[in-house]
């Protein structure tokens, strides 16, 4: 041994455990590095968004860019809000009305129905469960035309029927299974000890199962508020008139509306809206962040 130890001092290297603890701090660094770099190529995005929406419209084409507006024109915000005929309060009204409607429908019948999956246990049901999971392999360009047709005929047009009617009907099958992983990984034990308390299968997942599973829910609940939110292509089909649009389609009809012949149209006022659009995703995923992450992460824990 005493060799051994002279001969690792004179060949100069270091012990085991230090080489170990050396790679993986390097491990780190360089971990910590590309997720430093990938956040920035993110960010670069919403920072030009930001200071575009601050600069005067003769500062717009600048170049070399100018990233820190000078100066700093918050009217812009004031500006864009009313320059339509119909104020974005509007717009942000119906687009609230939307996406609070459908989330909420969305998670009750998510959860019921992941429920169901999770713990009844009947005739067909893995087969229908994957049936479900297989409707996720079809694109919507091919249900879209059908779809159109059928809330034609139901005299859905124009209407907030087609974006929120669906939700009813656990229109997310990627959420049914997540909520369906995450209801597996409770024992079996919790729902017999209720049972023998007297309640009853509806109070079961109202009062034991719903709260053991707030993570799930409240990750479902910020992945449908993003979607219901920034939702373009269901109000560009189904919707006609301007007083109905959500914010997102009545950004591209103020973008059509205010660029003028051959002229740009005005970024500064286009950006201040991407921005107030973007604040709440934002906002909501910072708050719910904790739950988000844990509700991800758990979701496979069981298959």
């Amino acid at each position: 041994m005493q060799a051994t130890r002279s001969t690792s001092g004179a060949t100069g290297m270091a012990p085991w455990p230090a080489r170990t603890s050396v790679r993986h701090a390097l491990g780190r660094l360089v971990s910590y590095a590309l997720v430093t770099l990938g956040a920035l190529i993110v960010l670069v995005p919403f920072a030009w968004m930001l200071g575009t929406s601050l600069k005067a419209r003769e500062r717009l084409f600048l170049f070399p860019p100018q990233w820190i507006p000078n100066p700093v024109v918050w009217h812009n915000y004031v500006a864009a809000w009313n320059a339509l005929p119909v104020s974005f309060t509007r717009f942000l009204a119906n687009t609230l009305f939307i996406t609070v409607l459908a989330m909420a429908a969305e998670l009750l019948t998510v959860s019921l129905v992941a429920y169901g999956f999770a713990r009844f246990r009947f005739r067909g049901r893995d087969a229908l469960f994957i049936i479900l999971l297989a409707t996720m392999m079809l694109p919507s360009v091919i249900t879209m035309i059908p779809v159109f047709v059928i809330w034609k005929h139901l005299h859905g047009l124009d209407t907030y029927d087609p974006l929120t009617i669906g939700a009813w009907f656990a229109w997310g099958p990627a959420y049914v299974f997540m909520l369906r992983q995450f209801f597996m990984t409770i024992p079996y034990e919790m729902e017999e000890a209720a049972r023998l308390d007297g309640a009853n299968t509806l109070q079961i997942f109202a009062l034991v199962m719903l709260p053991l599973i707030k993570p799930a829910l409240l990750a479902i609940g910020v992945l449908s508020f993003q979607g219901n939110w920034n939702n373009f292509n269901g109000p560009l089909i189904y919707l006609n008139t301007l007083d109905r649009f959500p914010m997102v389609l009545a950004l591209q009809f103020f973008q059509k509306t205010l660029a003028t012949g051959a002229e740009a149209p005005p970024w500064n006022y286009m950006m201040a809206l991407a921005t107030i659009i973007a604040i709440p995703i934002l906002a909501l995923f910072f708050m719910a962040q904790r739950y988000f992450i844990e509700g991800i992460t758990m979701t496979g824990m069981k298959g």
